[in-house]
């Protein structure tokens, strides 16, 4: 099913496009949708299952496995984290839900930590986000004492692979925020050696709504293979917008939604930094369903939408984030260390033009190859999807570098958020 943008099915977690800022007091929030309903674990565990819920963190894992991973190890001494470290500099939905809606998100870790027998919740948030903490902070001091586990608050250094499951576990049992090899994975042995279920924010608000309401009432939105609404950052020229729209929707009308037009775009990138680019062709009809996406190999990662501008060059806004993708990485394993830098140098090779832009072509083929798969975690992986892509979607571009030297947008400003400049030679972009 493909729909577009609007339907009522569509506003679950942001209930309105001009919602307010101010995230609503605990009294006010449960007397619009009720108190926390009061399932036994096996319940709860076959409604999550039956929903068809996936995890809205980027890797897209069905949340019902999930939950009954912990669920089976627990003896009553599990731990829920609630991951809002949200490491991609272009996403800002988790933290638009934690200002907005922190008790929606709050009630999903109360009923995830019925389900897997979890006496304690952890928020784990990233340091930047003030005013996210805050409303965390303040939600937390209005539910004292009212949902019979312990809460804790941890702040998530910024870095983008903070989020990562296993550096979550890390950092939370007292290291530094960088993933571990698995098994064993947090689920058998993750926070003071406990079961440990690490569950985006996003995540838990929808199981907060599916607990309520029922798995037949989640599945009213969306694809069969890719059901309910998911949360967007559509990022600009000239401003960022958090946007929930219902899966299986055409990433045209969602763009569209937000007031932009695609004849003003060079190129858009899905998905966030381990997203992939897109032809301005590709869009229009391209369904926001994971399943779909699969076979076009894209994904929805964690729902951001970047809208390239015609004035910007797109091969350097990718050499860019090829750049800061090399600077990201944990620094634990080759791939990281010595393959993503090569990358990343072949990409710039790409934006400067010329002879060696050809040669960079080869180069990034064959490092791919030696890369791809053999990480300690899976940031190797996304850096590559991102550059594979690059030479599909930007090819036009990068052809025309190859025979003329670097564009004249190739040294503006970017429109991006937190990826570094790139200095090859004398020129700088």
């Amino acid at each position: 099913m493909t729909t577009d943008i609007g339907a009522a099915a569509a506003c679950r977690l942001l209930p309105s496009a001009k919602a307010a800022t101010m995230p609503k007091a605990l009294a006010l929030h449960r007397h619009e949708l009720g108190p926390l309903p009061d399932r036994l674990p096996d319940e709860a565990l076959s409604c999550i299952h039956a929903s068809g819920l996936r995890g809205r963190g980027g890797a897209s894992f069905p949340t019902g496995v999930k939950w009954q991973a912990v669920a089976e190890r627990s003896r009553r001494d599990a731990v829920v984290v609630v991951n809002a470290a949200e490491g991609e500099p272009a996403s800002r939905k988790d933290d638009a839900l934690l200002r907005m809606r922190p008790h929606l998100v709050l009630d999903g870790a109360v009923l995830a930590a019925r389900s897997v027998g979890a006496t304690d919740a952890v928020v784990y948030v990233r340091e930047r986000s003030g005013s996210a903490r805050r409303a965390v902070e303040a939600a937390l001091a209005e539910r004292a004492d009212t949902d019979h586990i312990r809460w804790h608050v941890a702040l998530a250094p910024d870095v983008y692979v903070a989020g990562e499951e296993t550096a979550v576990i890390r950092r939370l049992n007292g290291g530094p925020a960088r993933p571990t090899p698995v098994p064993p994975r947090p689920y058998e042995r993750g926070v003071a050696g406990r079961p440990t279920l690490v569950q985006n924010v996003e995540t838990l608000a929808h199981a907060a709504l599916i607990l309520r309401h029922g798995a037949d009432w989640f599945r009213t939105a969306g694809t069969a293979t890719c059901p309910g609404t998911a949360l967007f950052t559509v990022w600009t020229q000239q401003r960022r917008q958090v946007v929930e729209a219902e899966l299986g929707t055409r990433l045209g009308a969602l763009l569209e939604s937000t007031g932009v037009s695609s004849a003003d775009a060079a190129a858009i990138l899905l998905g966030g930094y381990f997203g992939r680019f897109l032809t301005v062709d590709e869009v229009a009809d391209l369904v926001l369903d994971e399943t779909l996406l699969h076979d076009v190999d894209a994904t929805l990662g964690c729902g951001v939408v970047a809208v390239i501008p015609r004035r910007v060059c797109p091969l350097a806004e990718a050499s860019r984030i090829a750049a800061y993708l090399a600077r990201e990485t944990a620094g634990q394993c080759g791939p990281c260390v010595r393959g993503l830098p090569a990358i990343s140098e072949a990409t710039a090779r790409l934006v400067r033009g010329g002879a060696p832009a050809r040669a960079a072509l080869a180069d990034l083929e064959r490092w791919a190859g030696q890369v791809a798969g053999r990480g300690a975690c899976h940031h190797p992986d996304g850096a590559v999807r991102l550059v594979a892509s690059v030479q599909t979607a930007l090819a036009a571009e990068i052809d025309k570098h190859a025979r003329t030297g670097p564009c004249e947008r190739t040294g503006l400003r970017s429109t991006l958020p937190g990826v570094p400049p790139v200095t090859l030679g004398n020129l700088r972009w």
